[in-house]
C-alpha cells in the first residue's frame, strides 16, 4: 500500500469525529471515500494532510510512519489535496500558483523562466493548454479545478485527495476531468475521490472505503462487488427508500405571491417572466452559467433590473438589499454559497439563526442569549441540526448541517416567499432526502418556494412546475408531472431550443 491510515481517533468538544477509521491506498488506483456528512470523510483528509492531529492511530507511507505535523509536511511526504473550495490567489498567474509553495529561486531572485518551465511540466501531464502567465482571475471554474490538481502534481504528490472536484461544473467538464483521474491513475498515482455523486464514482472509481459515524464500514473493498443500492445502506446503516412526497394541489387561480413580468437585468437577462403561489415550488433548472443565481440576486437588489416589472402579492416593488426584503416583503434567499454568503463560520449557531430576528427579540435595544437560544432551539430541532451545542461554532458543522443553519435562519424570520439556492449540493443521500421532505413541507404550510437547482432528479421530484433557463433567458416553463424520463426530455429539448 502506498499509504495506510491505521485506527485514526480524533475528538472535538462533545464530538468523536473518528473512531478507530482506516484508510489504505494502492498505487494506480482511484480510490471513493464516501460516507454522510458528518461522517467523518472531512476529518479524515485533514488529517493526512497536516491540518489535524490525530488522537489516535497512525500514518504509514510506503509502510513507514509518517508524522504530519502541517500541510508542509504532508506535501513533502507526497500527498496533495484539491478541495471543493478553491485555493488559489486570483491576482496571481498560472505558474505562480503552481510553484507557490517551492518558488525557484536564482542569486535570491524568482527565477521566473524556470517557474513557467515547471508549470508548462504540470500542465502538460494533464493535457491543459494554458498560458502560464494568465491571471487565476481569468480561468473558468474547471480550468481553475485543473490548476488546482497541476498545483499538486508541482510537489511530486504520489497520493492525491479530491474533495468534491465535480461540484461546480457542467457534465462534459466532469468527463474531462475524470478522463484526467484515469490518466494519473495510469502513471501510478494513488487517486482518492470523495464525492455524494454515486453515479460517478461507480463510473471511475476502483475500490471504496466507507465510513460511518466515524467508522470504517467498507475497508478498500472492490467497488465492482456493490451496488449503488448496497453502497447506501453502508452509508446510512439502514436501507434508503425513496421519498414519497405528500400530493399537493394548488389553485391555478391562486393570486401570485411573487411575480416577474418582464423582467431584464444589468446582467443581460432580458425580459424574463415567471411566478409562484403560495404554497407553490417553482423550480429554476439550467445548465451552469444560465443565470439563476444571478436572476434571484438581482430580486434582492444585489444587482441592478434595468426594466420590467416585479410583483409582490399583486403589488409593484423596488427591492434595494436583502435586509429590505425580508423585513418589507418577507422574501429569504437560502444561498448556494453558504461558507461565503450564507453563514458566518467563526460565530455560533445561535447567532447564525438568530440574525434575523433579533429585531424582533430586543428589548430596550437588547437582544438577550435566553431570547436568542428559545428561537435557535425550536429550528434546531424541527431540522435536527447536530451539533455539541447552540455554541458551536458554524465552521465546525458538517456541510450537511451548515445548510440546515442557513436555511433556519430564514425560517425564523417568517419568511413567505423563500429562494432556495441548490440545497443539496455537496450533501449526502439521508440529509438530501430530509432536505427534500422538508421542503415539501414548507410548501405544504404555505410557502412559496422558487428552487434553483442543477439536479435534475431533485427539481422533477419537488417542483410543481419548471421554468428553463438558457443564456440569461427562460426558453419555457413546463407543467410537471414527475415522470422523469418524459421530464427530462422535454427539459434537455427547451435548454437545447427545441419546442417540440
Amino acid at each position: 500500500m502506498i499509504l495506510s491510515a491505521e485506527g485514526l481517533v480524533k475528538t472535538f468538544p462533545g464530538v468523536r469525529a473518528l473512531d478507530g477509521a482506516t484508510l489504505r491506498l494502492a498505487a494506480g488506483s482511484v480510490h471513493a471515500l464516501l460516507g454522510e456528512n458528518g461522517a467523518g470523510k472531512s476529518t479524515l483528509i485533514k488529517i493526512l494532510t497536516g491540518v489535524y492531529r490525530p488522537d489516535g492511530g497512525r500514518v504509514l507511507m510506503g509502510g513507514a510512519e509518517v508524522h504530519l505535523a502541517g500541510p508542509l509536511d504532508a506535501q513533502k511526504a507526497g500527498i496533495g489535496v484539491v478541495h471543493q473550495e478553491r485555493n488559489l490567489i486570483p491576482e496571481f498567474s498560472v505558474a505562480e500558483n503552481i510553484v507557490l509553495h517551492h518558488l525557484p529561486r536564482r542569486f535570491g531572485l524568482v527565477d521566473r523562466p524556470r517557474m513557467k518551465a515547471e508549470a508548462r511540466r504540470c500542465l502538460d501531464l494533464l493535457d491543459l493548454d494554458l498560458d502560464p502567465d494568465m491571471p487565476v482571475a481569468g480561468l473558468s471554474v474547471a480550468q481553475a479545478q485543473l490548476v488546482e490538481i497541476a498545483k499538486a502534481l508541482s510537489v511530486d504528490s504520489k497520493v492525491l485527495l479530491l474533495d468534491e472536484p465535480t461540484a461546480s461544473l457542467t457534465g462534459d467538464e466532469a468527463d474531462r476531468l475524470y478522463g484526467i483521474v484515469g490518466k494519473l491513475r495510469d502513471n501510478g498515482h494513488a487517486v482518492v475521490l470523495v464525492s455524494h455523486k454515486l453515479e460517478e464514482v461507480f463510473a471511475v472509481a476502483d475500490t471504496v472505503t466507507v465510513l460511518r459515524d466515524g467508522h470504517t464500514v467498507a475497508d478498500a473493498e472492490p467497488l465492482a462487488g456493490y451496488t449503488q443500492d448496497q453502497v447506501v445502506d453502508l452509508m446510512v446503516g439502514r436501507a434508503y427508500a425513496s421519498v414519497r412526497l405528500p400530493e399537493r394541489r394548488v389553485d391555478p387561480e391562486t393570486p401570485a405571491a411573487l411575480r416577474l413580468r418582464e423582467v431584464s437585468t444589468a446582467r443581460g437577462h432580458r425580459d424574463v417572466s415567471l411566478s409562484v403561489r403560495p404554497g407553490e415550488i417553482l423550480g429554476l433548472y439550467g445548465l451552469v452559467g444560465a443565470g439563476r443565481s444571478e436572476l434571484a440576486k438581482a430580486l434582492l437588489g444585489l444587482d441592478r433590473i434595468t426594466s420590467g416589472t416585479v410583483e409582490v402579492h399583486g403589488r409593484p416593488v423596488r427591492i434595494r438589499d436583502v435586509g429590505e426584503a425580508l423585513r418589507r416583503h418577507r422574501i429569504g434567499y437560502v444561498t448556494e454559497n453558504r461558507k461565503e454568503e450564507g453563514l458566518f463560520l467563526d460565530q455560533p449557531i445561535t447567532r447564525n439563526i438568530g440574525v434575523t430576528v433579533w429585531r424582533s427579540l430586543a428589548r430596550a435595544g437588547l437582544v438577550t442569549e435566553r431570547a436568542e437560544r428559545r428561537v435557535v432551539e425550536e429550528y434546531a430541532d424541527r431540522l435536527g441540526i447536530k451539533a455539541s451545542s447552540p455554541r458551536q461554532l458554524a465552521g465546525q458543522l458538517s456541510g450537511g448541517n451548515q445548510q440546515k443553519v442557513s436555511l433556519a435562519k430564514w425560517l425564523a424570520a417568517r419568511c413567505e416567499i423563500l429562494i432556495v439556492d441548490e440545497p443539496t449540493v455537496g450533501i449526502d443521500v439521508r440529509t438530501k432526502a430530509a432536505f427534500h421532505e422538508l421542503i415539501a413541507e414548507l410548501a405544504g404550510e404555505g410557502l412559496a418556494l422558487l428552487l434553483i437547482s442543477s439536479d435534475l432528479p431533485e427539481i422533477v421530484t419537488l417542483a410543481d412546475r419548471i421554468a428553463v433557463m438558457n443564456d440569461l433567458a427562460v426558453r419555457g416553463e413546463l407543467l410537471n408531472d414527475h415522470d422523469y424520463g418524459r421530464m427530462s426530455q422535454a427539459i434537455i429539448r427547451l435548454i437545447h431550443g427545441d419546442a417540440r
